[in-house]
């Protein structure tokens, strides 16, 4: 494998680690409407809250060419080893741990935009794909995946009479 190339796991589903995720918000949500900060808030600024501190959403690009799916996504900062990339004929999931921390020997910090959190994006594809025929590299920060569209496969059935 090339240094800029990415593993592809080749998975039937990709609904265990959805499911996985929404337990983690789920549980975070709960602690969050246990003990309350703000005045206003309520179950859905409780969901939020808690995804947003749990989960980011990296940039992706989706888009078909000639007969091939082509996906890009931003994932500045997460190394090539780190990231966990499952195909499917109908989903890509990107996933990877993406924590940010400071030393206080580097300083005071005054302004971080550096998003925390795991990376986790579902991308649902609007055509299905040959999950052998996916390709992934990482260079400059952007993940681009390319796989081929699969072939439609039709068959005849007999119809009998009962």
């Amino acid at each position: 494998m090339a240094k800029d190339q990415i593993e592809l796991k080749k998975t039937e589903s990709i609904l265990e680690e959805l499911n996985r995720l929404h337990e983690l918000v789920s549980r975070r949500a709960y602690d969050l409407f246990r003990n309350p900060k703000a005045f206003l808030a309520g179950p859905l600024d409780d969901w939020l809250r808690a995804e947003c501190e749990l989960v980011w959403r990296p940039a992706v690009e989706l888009r078909q060419k000639d007969g091939e799916i082509e996906l890009l996504a931003a994932v500045a900062g997460v190394e090539p080893k780190d990231l966990d990339v499952q195909v499917t004929p109908e989903d890509i999931l990107i996933t990877a741990a993406g924590e940010h921390h400071h030393e206080s020997k580097e300083g005071a910090v005054y302004l971080c935009e550096f998003e925390g959190g795991r990376l986790f994006r579902s991308i649902h594809l609007p055509d299905r794909i040959d999950p052998d025929s996916a390709k992934a590299e990482y260079r400059n920060g952007l993940l681009r995946l390319t796989a081929s569209v699969a072939k439609a496969s039709t068959r005849k059935v007999d119809v009998r009479a009962a």
